[in-house]
């Protein structure tokens, strides 16, 4: 099975290299580091203690991994934590946020000789995948090594599913060497059996998601990037999140339409990927718009507040800091949702209290974005011609905004708690005898 992997995995890296290349160049980014990802050489940790070895794709899952890690930290302080990555973006969200502490590096791809490397270079106790990352050869070597692997907030959409089903055989043996799978809903655990995984292994703890969002308007961080952007605290803002094309412009002509009748409102706009930031700079200056960006105030004086007729459009151009920005929303448009992207995470504007808004393409968040709207916590703009007045309606009746805000603020708080159940679980991998928090309650 692993030369047959190897070989399929050679064939496909270089039938697409052309393709990986070009478009990293045009892009800006790099292949990461080709010594972590090729050769499994992860650096070695400097403690010669056990080691618990969390992998997140990329930047959405290592900022769900928050909770994980500060509790993990907690409750096996013997522990060194090794947290890894996929991709670039990850990658430098992952060091910021944890690269103090704890050692962050690449993922190795699913050569059996990277994989080798790697598990033994890290040698740890336990292995944990956020979401679905199951790659044939590091779960078989893991087992094989009699290493626990552990599933976490887990989640498979239908497509996914059906998709899945056509390499039943395949998933059946993955999914059967895991120690724990841990998902967010009953769905979600349905099909995972359907596919094969143990019942008995399966368990239902809900989403990571919620239980690392902040809802503290106050703290520095929020503050500091409000001071940098020279927001004035009776300015109202209308934060346009992890947008995909052509959703910065829907933004722009919203707020083109909107700013006479209402002088004191701010955009702020943050598309999803770096690579896009500097056309998305030139779209607000082709709109006729000022500018001011992120990089050219952070961590200086504040920006000197401008005139309502030639307030700049904000744009935040930065890594890692849209958790934070949503904290000066009051009206929060979660991008990716007119696109074919599926929609980007609502939960976190809904922590602050925003009043929330997305489009209909939300596949990806399906579960949260169906919550927010049953408990009558966001607001649904069916299609791009709907976008204005529905900001319209909202910023004139800020009462009816304010209202959807914190009943989005509420049913986020309702929803915490995964993160203990989970720790719980991989409490019991690592050592049985060591009493949680979670096994305390």
């Amino acid at each position: 099975m692993g030369i047959f992997l190897n070989l399929a995995y050679l064939t496909v890296a270089l039938l697409g290299s052309p393709w990986i290349l070009y478009s990293r160049w045009r892009r800006k980014k790099s292949l990461g580091n080709l010594s972590h990802k090729f050769w499994g050489e992860l650096p070695l940790p400097q403690k010669d203690n056990p080691r618990i070895w969390l992998h997140a794709v990329s930047v959405g899952e290592v900022i769900q991994l928050q909770p994980i890690v500060r509790r993990l930290a907690e409750c096996f302080p013997q522990h060194s934590l090794v947290i890894t990555t996929t991709t670039t973006t990850g990658h430098s969200v992952a060091r910021e946020k944890y690269g103090t502490e704890h050692t962050v590096c690449y993922f190795p791809f699913d050569f059996t000789w990277s994989v080798r490397r790697a598990l033994r270079r890290i040698n740890p106790s336990l292995i944990v995948l956020v979401e679905l990352e199951l790659w044939p050869n590091f779960i078989r070597l893991a087992h094989q090594a009699s290493i626990p692997v552990a599933l976490i907030n887990g989640r498979i959409t239908e497509k996914s599913w059906k998709r899945y089903r056509l390499i039943r055989p395949l998933l059946r043996s993955l999914l059967a060497r895991l120690s724990s799978i841990q998902v967010q809903n009953p769905s979600y655990a349905d099909r995972l059996i359907d596919l094969g995984a143990d019942p008995q292994k399966v368990e239902v703890t809900g989403s990571i998601k919620f239980d690392g969002v902040r809802c503290d308007r106050t703290t520095t961080a929020v503050r500091e990037i409000r001071n940098s952007f020279g927001i004035l605290p009776d300015e109202q803002v209308f934060i346009a999140g992890s947008t995909q094309a052509p959703e910065e412009a829907l933004a722009l002509d919203c707020y083109r339409e909107l700013k006479s009748s209402f002088p004191r409102l701010r955009l702020v706009l943050v598309p999803r990927h770096t690579d896009r930031f500097e056309e998305v700079a030139r779209l607000v200056q082709e709109s006729g718009h000022p500018l001011l960006r992120r990089t050219e105030v952070r961590e200086s004086a504040a920006a000197s507040p401008a005139s309502s007729s030639s307030q700049p459009v904000l744009l935040l151009d930065t890594l890692g800091e849209l958790s934070a920005a949503w904290g000066l929303a009051d009206i929060a448009f979660v991008g990716g949702s007119f696109g074919s992207r599926g929609g980007q995470n609502m939960i976190e504007p809904a922590g602050y209290g925003a009043c929330v808004f997305f489009g209909p393409n939300t596949w990806n968040f399906r579960d949260a974005s169906q919550l927010l709207l049953e408990n009558s916590a966001a607001v649904l703009i069916s299609a791009p011609d709907r976008f204005t007045p529905l900001i319209r309606k909202y910023l004139t009746d800020i009462d009816l905004a304010r209202q959807i805000g914190l009943q989005a603020q509420k049913t986020v708080l309702s929803q915490q708690g995964a993160a203990l159940k989970t720790l719980n679980r991989l409490q019991q991998l690592l050592d049985p005898r060591v009493e949680t928090p979670a096994a305390a309650a």
